[in-house]
């Protein structure tokens, strides 16, 4: 199974904590969500680097 960044954000962004993402999806860690939160904080780097 996989689930995607853009998952894992939606979810933050609800709402829901570490804690309840990694009870619902015991396979992720939270070294996963912290790499889905650099990668977003990555991409707006890029993005703002760009305009």
């Amino acid at each position: 199974m996989r689930i995607t960044v853009y998952d894992v954000l939606s979810y933050l962004a609800s709402g829901m904590t570490q804690r309840e993402i990694l009870s619902d999806f015991p396979y992720l860690t939270a070294e996963d969500i912290l790499a889905c939160l650099a990668y977003a904080a990555d991409r707006e780097g890029i993005t703002k680097l760009a305009s």
